[in-house]
């Protein structure tokens, strides 16, 4: 018996022709427990006049992984170092209050973006990953949490 490799898994392993140096984290910044997924980011961003979704991958509630922007694809997150970078998002990242940023991860959001982010180093080794804050000139909570120390021994 065979199984099937998930539609993500074969994305974020695929090759590129582009160096990548980071694997940007990100939030949705919506509130906890709101759904939220691919369709309603890239309706967003397109409202924003943005051609696609900014992000490559985005990590729902539920844990379920979902393709974005193609990842050869030089993505819209990270001002700046988009050319040299793969960004992920999860849902949430905003308290029930709308406004108090907040670790909202759910047990099953974790799990799959340590999944994800481990394909993405096996593919990309030289790649550092970090949070949205953690670049240059960034003045943002966004994820919401330390990735670059929760993610450092991957």
């Amino acid at each position: 018996m065979t199984t099937a490799t998930p539609a993500w898994r074969a994305a974020a392993s695929a090759p590129i022709a582009r160096a990548i140096t980071s694997i940007a984290v990100h939030c949705t910044a919506t509130r906890e427990g709101q759904p939220f997924h691919v369709a309603d980011v890239r309706a967003w961003h397109k409202a924003q006049g943005w051609n696609d979704i900014g992000y490559h991958f985005l990590v729902a509630l539920d844990g379920t992984i979902e393709i974005g922007r193609p990842k050869a694809q030089v993505g819209a997150h990270v001002a700046g170092h988009n050319a040299k970078s793969i960004g992920i998002v999860y849902v949430g990242g905003v308290a029930k209050d709308g406004r108090t940023p907040k670790d909202s991860r759910t047990p099953e959001q974790k799990a799959a973006m340590v999944d994800l982010l481990r394909v993405l180093k096996a593919a990309h080794p030289g790649a550092v990953i970090q949070g949205h804050r953690d670049y240059p000139k960034v003045a943002k909570a966004c994820p919401s949490f330390d990735a670059k120390r929760e993610y450092a021994t991957l």
